[in-house]
């Protein structure tokens, strides 16, 4: 029994060892009829179905058609070309069937060299094989020779990879020497251009303080580099006692006492721009060579205005460091009421009042000097006070009628008001949702734009009631501007996650579309003319050229990730809100934060007790003040800051 059993396995094992491994790829016996193609019998590749219910690769079926009309299956008639459909549940059997054929076919490279092993080691493992003791020296000494052979290719193999790896490796960093090289040479150029100029200044200096010394005999040395310079070392002025001019001796102590006070304002000023530089010295770093060596091969003169280039964006980065508040005021009228957020605040033309509105339905117009000089911070009263029907969610001034305010509200309603008497001019409601910004057009002086959760772009004329044009978006606008020098140029941006380009003319056809936020655009501003920078609730800001589909610059830093935080711009520095309560400031040729300030987090009377010190306060309108290092920032929490760059 015994042996029968036994003989039957053994019998077995040789049958299913020297039976032949299936052949798997290239035969139709290992995949499913219905997967081949009646054209090409091949796989289908991206299958395609006709009317009358037959499937094809697609440029099978494709070519067929081309040839004649009839469906190569059954002959019945296609009459258009555009008659064939994808076949989306058989494409993604035939992707299973692929994935399973190269499963076996890996599975079947390995069985055979399983195979392989087996017979050795049941040839080794049968005590009547046959051997002799030679047989098996042979056999290790073939073995060992084997290995000899498979370790000195081994290291061949890794010694050749070495080799490559160290010759690219040399190549690189030949190719960064020469990068270096070149680098150091342009600084060099530049560190020569830099010691001429203090040079030139120095002797400037010197000859300026000598010119200003006034002869014995009275008589007064003029010189062009006096009014120059004036503002370096003050003239000498007589008193309104003396007699005469003031001797020499009287004027070296003016002089020598005002010079003091300079050395002091410029040891200070010096050392904060160094504490400025070597906090961002990386960023300085990747914008100098982006400017001195984004050019090929400049000449001497192109040389120096690059190098002004970058001087004047040093200066611009390390001119301000620190923000000061100048005045506080509340737009809250309510101090148990917890919501008070500012949702928008705009300056009129001439930046002699500012409008603040938010969540309280109310707009409220404020004279610029009277907060700046009220004595007593935070008590200050609204000019002109208007009542709304809904929250508003943005404020425009007209540019050229001082009295012209817009405002758009959560009803989708779109308001004309005269600020100076509360009265409506004009209310336009075609807007179905929500309608999140509104913009006077700078060129074209009566034509307004807004942007709703419609998904639609209204533009509209004060001179009518109804809509003279729209856009239609494909996502929620939640920001519309236009362009500060053009009268037919607008940039929107939407929940698509994309800053939207038009001309109002070709309503139809986007000038560009910007991608590269990952989140919704909550504002977009013109920095420039073909500048636009764009915020979005992914925390970042970006800087797009009309010309270019591609981001210039992302500004990183500040906390967004849910509501519209205000953003704004003089053309050179950037200012935008943050979800930690601050006010973040960015320099357009940088990424990382110029300045920040921090709002505090006023406690009412019913969170007294709460610990948390920010809670979910944010920076939600910002503004900037035309021609001026002053900005209007307000929170949450119905606070108002003017706000000062020093």
């Amino acid at each position: 029994m015994k042996r029968t059993s036994g003989g039957d396995h053994a019998s077995s094992s040789s049958a299913s060892s020297s039976r032949p491994l299936p052949s798997v790829l290239g035969t139709f016996r290992d995949m499913n009829e219905n997967f081949v193609c009646p054209i090409c019998f091949n796989l289908i590749d991206e299958a395609y179905m006709t009317q009358c219910g037959h499937t094809f690769c697609y440029s099978c079926l494709k070519s067929s058609l081309e040839q004649g009309n009839k469906c190569t299956k059954c002959n019945t008639l296609i009459k258009k070309k555009d008659d064939i459909y994808p076949n989306f549940m058989l494409n993604d059997l035939i992707k299973k069937q692929k994935k399973k054929i190269e499963d076996i076919a890996e599975t079947s490279k390995k069985l055979k060299m399983d195979s392989r092993l087996w017979e050795w080691q049941t040839f080794l493992a049968t005590e009547e094989d046959g051997l002799q003791l030679s047989d098996v020296e042979h056999m290790l000494k073939a073995l060992q020779e084997k290995k000899r052979k498979m370790l000195l290719d081994s290291a061949v193999v890794h010694n050749k990879i070495l080799l490559e790896f160290l010759q690219d490796l040399g190549k690189r960093k030949k190719a960064d020497l020469d990068r270096l090289k070149s680098e150091l040479s342009v600084v060099e150029q530049d560190i020569d251009q830099v010691q001429d100029a203090l040079e030139e200044s120095r002797q400037a200096s010197a000859s300026l303080l000598q010119e200003s010394v006034v002869p014995d005999n009275g008589e007064k040395v003029e010189s062009s580099q006096v009014d120059k310079k004036e503002q370096l070392v003050p003239k000498p002025s007589a008193s309104s006692t003396s007699e005469g001019p003031p001797s020499t001796k009287e004027t070296f102590n003016t002089l020598s006492q005002s010079s003091k006070v300079h050395q002091s304002w410029f040891l200070k000023t010096l050392s904060k721009r160094r504490r400025k530089l070597a906090l961002h010295f990386d960023d300085l770093n990747q914008c100098y060579f982006n400017t001195r060596l984004g050019e090929l091969a400049p000449n001497e003169e192109r040389n120096i205005e690059l190098l002004g280039e970058f001087s004047n964006n040093l200066k611009q980065f390390t001119q301000f460091s620190s923000i000061r508040p100048v005045a506080t005021l509340s737009y809250a009228s309510d101090v148990l009421n917890p919501s008070n957020i500012v949702s928008s605040i705009d300056f009129d033309k001439d930046c002699d009042h500012f409008a603040v509105a938010g969540v309280t339905k109310k707009i409220k117009v404020y004279d610029y000097e009277s907060v700046v000089n009220n004595v007593v911070d935070g008590i200050n009263y609204p000019v002109v006070q208007m009542a709304c029907n809904s929250k508003i969610s943005c404020l425009s001034w007209s540019k050229y009628h001082k009295t012209w305010l817009a405002s758009s509200d959560y009803d989708g309603s779109v308001t004309l008001w005269d600020a100076f008497t509360g009265q409506r001019i004009r209310m336009f409601q075609e807007h179905e949702k929500r309608c999140w910004s509104v913009d006077f057009n700078t060129v074209d002086l009566r034509l307004l734009a807004s942007g709703s959760d419609d998904a639609h772009v209204k533009l509209w004329s004060t001179n009518t009631s109804q809509s003279v044009g729209c856009i239609e978006a494909k996502a929620n606008v939640c920001c519309v501007k236009f362009n500060p020098e053009s009268s037919f140029h607008l940039v929107f941006g939407c929940a698509d996650h994309f800053v939207h380009y038009y001309d109002i003319r070709k309503p139809n056809q986007s000038l560009g579309v910007f991608k590269g936020h990952k989140k919704a655009v909550s504002y977009a501003k013109f920095v420039s003319r073909n500048d636009i920078v764009s915020a979005s609730t992914d925390s970042e800001l970006k800087l797009w050229n009309v010309n270019s589909p591609n981001c210039i610059r992302s500004f990183r830093g500040h906390t967004n990730e849910k509501n519209f935080v205000g953003l704004a711009t003089d053309g050179t520095y950037i200012a935008c809100g943050s979800e930690n309560n601050s006010l973040y400031v960015y320099y357009k040729g940088l990424s990382n934060p110029l300045l920040t300030y921090k709002f505090d987090v006023v406690k009412s009377v019913l969170d007294r007790d709460n610990k948390d010190e920010d809670g979910n306060e944010f920076v939600s309108a910002v503004v900037w003040r035309e021609n001026s290092n002053i900005l209007t920032a307000a929170n949450s929490q119905g606070t108002i800051k003017i706000l000062e760059l020093v």
